[in-house]
C-alpha cells in the first residue's frame, strides 16, 4: 500500500467527530440526517467528514432520495487493519556475514 493511501486511511481516524461517526455506524446504516442530530455539526461539516471517511474507504454511502445513508465498509476496515499491521510489523533482516 502506498504512502498516499496509507495517509488517507489514517486521516479518517484522526478527528473526534469522525470517530463519533464511526461509533454511531457500528450499530448499522444511518441516514445523514440522523448523524447530523447525533453529532451536532452543520450539514457542510458533516459532508466534509463523510468525504474523508468515504475517500479512505472506511465508510460507504448509498443515496436514497435527497439523503445519503452511510455504513461501515467491511472491505475498507480490512484494508485499514492490513495497513496498520504492515506498518507496525517489525521487519528485521539478519544478514550472516562470514
Amino acid at each position: 500500500m502506498d504512502e498516499r493511501r496509507t495517509a488517507a486511511i489514517f486521516k479518517a481516524f484522526c478527528d473526534e467527530n469522525r470517530i463519533r461517526i464511526i461509533k454511531l455506524l457500528r450499530s448499522g446504516e444511518k441516514c445523514a440526517c440522523k448523524l447530523l442530530d447525533e453529532i451536532n455539526v452543520t450539514q457542510p461539516t458533516l459532508s466534509h467528514h463523510m468525504k474523508i471517511l468515504c475517500d479512505a474507504g472506511i465508510v460507504v454511502g448509498r443515496k436514497e432520495g435527497k439523503w445519503t445513508h452511510y455504513s461501515i465498509s467491511e472491505k475498507g476496515v480490512d484494508q485499514a487493519k492490513e495497513c496498520f499491521e504492515q506498518l507496525t510489523t517489525v521487519d528485521i533482516k539478519c544478514e550472516n556475514k562470514p
